[in-house]
């Protein structure tokens, strides 16, 4: 029985082998090169052949003066993503959900989904006009009701919550989508029962929308947990400046401007390391986290 079973899944395991080839060609086999953290690297010397020093990065890393600030706001921003990428979604797929014309509910799914698709370097220069404190449309409106300008992007104050909203505004349609389906598996008698009973639509969504989303939303917040040191590099390099590394510098921009720009590329891949190895422990324990509360399971 256990070589007809692997007979017929034979041809399923060798579809896997080009993926399982690329990532170990592109993912697994370029972290050989973690070893650049314990070395006084030199490129011209080879991956294997520059001084050891041991742990001589991070203590280095751990004595930068503005390491700590990094660190807090790479944390501050990630989690309010997480926080608001779970609480946007979930209010708008109720909302959603309520909608009883067909086109326009498909109509406002798109284009919520939309932005999904866009670039950070597309979306970064609309942001940059849209919130330009001279010409920008944000600014003359608060111009027009006796307001002063504010400087959105060059304001330690405003940064943060201009990277927290615009990441937001640009993956809630996605996010929406998936709490759209787990609404479309709650039985339909419920709601008729509801209706029996003389609920109206707020009771219905309260009491057996949310309920019958739960294991769907306590699955997407456990899985974001690995995600707690990922702020978004793509989003923060096209839209910081110099005057916001207090607010809005992260750890994977200090990466890029160690490694890439003081050619220190020892003390960024101590860094990366460092973010790699506690993104791994968060990634375990939401999963096992996932396992235990929703029964999810990759195999």
């Amino acid at each position: 029985m256990n070589m007809k079973k692997t007979k017929r899944e034979l041809p399923l395991h060798l579809m896997l082998v080009p993926g399982v080839l690329i990532l170990l060609i592109y993912c697994y086999y370029p972290m050989v090169g973690f070893v650049i953290a314990f070395q006084k690297f030199i490129p011209i010397n080879g991956l294997f052949g520059s001084d050891w020093i041991g742990l001589g990065n991070f203590r280095y890393v751990l004595q930068m003066p503005d390491i700590w600030q990094v660190l807090g706001n790479t944390v501050f921003i990630a989690s309010m993503k997480i926080l608001l990428g779970l609480a946007v979604p979930i209010l708008v797929a109720v909302l959603l959900n309520e909608l009883k014309h067909v086109l326009i509910k498909r109509g406002v799914q798109t284009l919520i989904y939309l932005p999904h698709f866009l670039s950070w370097v597309i979306l970064g220069g609309v942001l940059v006009d849209i919130l330009s404190p001279s010409e920008g449309i944000i600014n003359q409106l608060l111009n027009a009701v006796g307001l002063d300008s504010i400087f959105f992007l060059g304001s330690n104050k405003w940064f943060p919550a201009v990277l927290i909203f615009s990441d937001v505004w640009k993956e809630f349609g996605f996010s929406t989508i998936v709490f759209l389906a787990a609404i479309t598996g709650i039985n339909p008698s419920l709601y008729e029962a509801a209706i029996v009973d003389g609920a109206n639509y707020t009771r219905q969504a309260w009491h057996i929308t949310l309920p019958g989303m739960v294991p769907v939303i306590v699955l997407m917040a456990t899985l974001s947990l690995g995600n707690v040191l990922n702020a978004g590099f793509d989003q923060v390099f096209n839209l910081y400046s110099p005057s916001v590394y207090q607010s809005g510098d992260i750890l994977d921009t200090l990466i890029y401007r160690i490694g890439l720009l003081d050619a220190q590329f020892g003390v960024a891949t101590a860094i990366g390391l460092f973010k790699s190895f506690v993104s791994f422990v968060l990634i375990t324990i939401s999963y096992f986290l996932a396992y235990r509360l929703v029964n999810y399971r990759i195999f």
